[in-house]
Order: structure tokens, then C-alpha cells, then sequence
């Protein structure tokens, strides 16, 4: 199967992942963490971009990136170069420490902004520890399992509120944001207007409605030519402006 083509847009927004060569940890413990949120930082200014958000799991991890210039692929690889070469010395191996290339979608802002933030950040809930594996996940979208009891839902919620190694806190206005990080944006998406503070309420109040109603909704279904989230009219839009006539409407939630 050929690999999807990458989209460089200036001014796009995008969703990137990357998981460890065979699943394997890529952040072993806090100094890690650490050492990636600070490469982050310099990637921010090194290539002028906006972290929407993120979070770091111990095998892989997600940005919300907006580039101001088309130079998606540099800056990513940048990152993860830069932090490979300092995770092996540290951990003492050798070799690729991610698999394969990242990926990256082209989102549609206004239509999926604000539920890619949602599931970014419900990642730290969405573990097999929770009891929301992916076998989990799909059981509960076929009607199964029914909703979740209070205890789980009360857990989740703490698991997902005391995560330090994501954005949420800061979203949720638990934390301050990163001098790096830009929330006005999807916060503004949530509508309503008011205090940021309102605004960080009402946006506490949609993710973890999420955990309460069972979490039976992903994005990843409704990606298109495993490139673009976005509904039929963003697709055309992408394919004018950068001449892709070949861009189907297959999907893939294969995230």
C-alpha cells in the first residue's frame, strides 16, 4: 500500500503522532518528558509554529500543530530526530526509537478543532487500565456495555485531571499553559463567549461529558484518503488548492 502523501499548508492546522519502534516506551520517566516539552518549545520558535496541544503517553504521543510556513515535515522530523539522539544516549541503545514516518492529518479547523482536542486529550483515559482498551471502546459503540458506573466514571475523571503530561490542565484552567501553547484558539471554538475562565468551565464540562456518556465516539472515522479530517466541501477545497484530483473519499480510523 502507498504511503499517504504528506500536505505541507502554510496557516494549516494538523494532527501528528508517532508511536515507539514496536510499540516500545519512548519516554521512560519525567526527565524524558521533560526533555521532549523543552524540544517542543525550540521547535516552536526554531520554525514558527502553535501548539494547540498535546499529550505524551509512554509509547507515543499527539500534537495539535498550526504552521505558519509549509515546513511540517522539517519541523517534526527536527523534533524527533533531536529527541532520538538524546533518548539513546541517555537509555544506552541504538537504533530508530519511532516507527516509521509520523503521521499527519489536515484538519478542518472550524468543523473538528474542537472534538480532536477532546480525544487528544482523553488518550490518558482511553488505557486498558481505565477499562477503555480499544476491544473496550469498540464493544461500547456496538451498544454492549451500556454506560459506565459511577466509580469508573469518577476515576476516569480524576485520571484524566491529575495527568501532568497533557494540555488538559491547562485547558480546563487546573494549570497554567506553557509560554508555547495557544488554547484561545479551540477554547473559542466551544462558542459562547464570557471570561476565559467561562470559557475554560464549559470546555471541562464537554471532555468530560465524554467520559460520563462512555467515551462511543471517535474522530478517526470520519478521516478521508488518510489525510484530511474534514467534511466533503474542506476535502475539495484541499484538492484545489493543492491539485490533488486523485484524493478519494475512502476513510481510515485506523488511529
Amino acid at each position: 500500500m502507498a504511503r499517504p502523501l504528506r500536505m505541507e499548508r502554510v496557516g494549516a492546522w494538523y494532527h501528528v503522532t508517532a508511536r515507539g519502534t514496536e510499540r516500545r516506551v519512548i519516554f521512560a520517566d519525567d526527565r524524558d518528558r521533560r526533555r521532549w516539552m523543552e524540544l517542543v518549545a525550540e521547535a516552536v520558535a526554531v520554525f514558527n509554529l502553535v501548539v494547540h496541544g498535546y499529550v505524551l503517553m509512554d509509547n507515543h504521543y499527539h500534537l495539535m500543530v498550526q504552521t505558519r510556513e509549509a515546513n511540517l515535515s522539517r519541523a517534526v522530523q527536527w523534533l524527533q530526530s533531536s529527541y532520538s539522539m538524546g533518548f539513546n544516549r541517555r537509555h544506552r541503545r541504538v537504533g530508530p526509537l519511532f516507527q516509521g514516518r509520523f503521521k499527519a492529518i489536515v484538519v478542518d479547523r472550524a468543523g473538528w478543532g474542537l472534538e480532536l482536542s477532546r480525544y487528544v486529550h482523553l488518550n490518558p483515559v482511553r488505557t486498558a487500565r481505565m477499562g477503555l482498551d480499544k476491544r473496550a471502546r469498540q464493544a461500547d459503540r456496538l451498544g454492549a456495555r451500556g454506560r459506565p458506573d459511577r466509580r469508573q466514571v469518577q476515576e476516569r475523571v480524576e485520571r484524566l485531571r491529575n495527568y501532568r503530561w497533557s494540555s488538559y490542565r491547562a485547558y480546563a484552567g487546573l494549570d497554567k499553559a506553557p509560554e508555547w501553547m495557544n488554547c484561545t484558539a479551540v477554547l473559542e471554538l466551544g462558542g459562547g463567549g464570557g471570561t476565559v475562565r467561562e470559557r475554560q468551565r464549559r470546555y471541562q464540562q464537554y471532555v468530560e461529558e465524554a467520559i460520563r456518556e462512555g467515551m462511543q465516539t471517535s474522530p478517526w472515522e470520519h478521516v478521508q484518503a488518510q489525510l484530511v479530517l474534514g467534511g466533503c466541501e474542506f476535502l475539495e477545497k484541499i484538492r484545489r488548492k493543492v491539485g490533488w484530483g486523485g484524493i478519494g473519499n475512502n476513510r481510515n480510523a485506523g488511529h
